[in-house]
């Protein structure tokens, strides 16, 4: 015997519960979340630099020490607040940064905020010009080696790919530098531009600092000219550390890609294998680089140092070595800070760039 079950009616004006849509806020919520998660990051980093600094002693003393009678280094102490508690320092350093204020260096009396605008530029030149060179070389032979996959030229390129991070920037600079510059005599030895045409971009009305940039807006081009030649050799030294990294990624995802059913679909249908690896394997290798490339930007500012020092590129980076050379901890405190505040930045923009290309990233 069947029984039948009835069914109660809904009730008029009540309607039933609709599942929730888990589309909505995915990339509003992730830029959030992961804004928020740049505070942390820069109070961690600013906060590991105060104390390291702090364990040599007082920036005063390390720098001075030694040179002025004790008195008059007791008395500067004292004048700086160096001879209180660390920790009452560290709050008061943290309400500075708040401000803008990263303080005075002990060498040559100067802002460190000045010193930061005045050779900032100079790196951010440079850093521009080799991922420049690292995007035009790691892409191209990436999808070369993935194309000719356990062939020659596949084999003679990762070879390539390794040597570049292999090898120290210091290195490869003074091997680019005594063929290039000593031996065969094509471009400059050191510097960013010649001393004319530093003196015409100094003469500019509000310049930004970055030289091309500047020459391009006068409509110098005599003076871009030699900038551009200035700037070869290091982009390479640079740009090539990060280009092996582009290589290998762009290779093992081109070939990971190639095995996808919709790419043997089109080569069932006749279509040819560079066109399959240009057209169809090529956009999707691009998410990893983007990816990673928040990572190579710390890398890059880390090689900048010694590439700066190398090719006596006057940039944060030379200046560093200055100061550190001088033991101004103050200034070597400012600079530390300001490229840890640009790597997590960077980071983030690159995490936003790359939910945008690939929405799977945001959840």
């Amino acid at each position: 015997m069947t029984t039948l079950i009835e069914v109660p009616e809904a009730e008029p004006g009540i309607v039933a519960p609709k599942s929730k849509s888990k589309a909505g806020g995915g990339l509003g919520r992730y830029i959030v979340v992961r804004f928020f998660l740049i505070i942390p990051t820069v109070f961690i980093l600013v906060t590991l630099v105060f104390f390291l600094m702090r364990v040599i002693g007082d920036p005063i003393t390390a720098s001075q020490g030694g040179r002025l009678p004790p008195d008059v280094l007791a008395q500067r102490i004292h004048d700086a607040g160096y001879d209180r508690p660390v920790l009452v320092q560290y709050f008061e350093y943290l309400g500075q940064l708040i401000t803008g204020n990263f303080g005075t260096t002990i060498t040559d009396r100067r802002p460190v905020v000045e010193v930061l605008t005045t050779f900032g530029a100079a790196t951010l030149e440079l850093s521009i010009n080799a991922l420049i060179v690292a995007l035009a070389v790691g892409i191209p032979f990436g999808l070369i080696a993935a194309q000719h996959r356990d062939k020659t030229p596949d084999a003679l390129l990762r070879f390539f790919a390794i040597l570049c991070y292999a090898t120290p920037v210091f290195f490869s600079g003074l091997l680019l530098k005594l063929t290039f510059s000593v031996w065969l005599g094509w471009f400059p030895v050191a510097g960013r531009a010649s001393t004319r045409t530093e003196l015409a971009m100094s003469a500019l009305a509000a310049p930004s600092g970055i030289y091309w940039l500047d020459a391009l807006r006068s409509g110098n081009f005599a003076a871009l000219g030699d900038i551009a030649a200035h700037a070869v050799l290091p982009a390479i030294a640079l740009g090539l550390l990060t280009a092996g990294v582009f290589l290998r990624l762009v290779r093992t995802n081109v070939i990971g890609t190639l095995g996808k059913d919709y790419v043997e679909a089109g080569r069932s249908r006749g279509v040819s294998e560079f066109r399959l690896v240009t057209k169809h394997a090529y956009k999707p290798a691009l998410i990893p680089i983007i990816t990673v490339m928040g990572l190579q930007i710390a890398l890059m500012l880390g090689g900048a140092i010694l590439t700066e020092t190398t090719f006596e590129w006057k940039g944060l980076g030379y200046q560093l070595v200055q100061y550190l050379n001088a033991r101004d901890f103050v200034a070597v405190q400012g600079i530390v800070v300001l490229l840890a505040i640009i790597v997590a930045v960077t980071n983030f923009i690159v995490d936003i760039i790359a939910a945008l290309i690939d929405p799977r990233v945001r959840y």
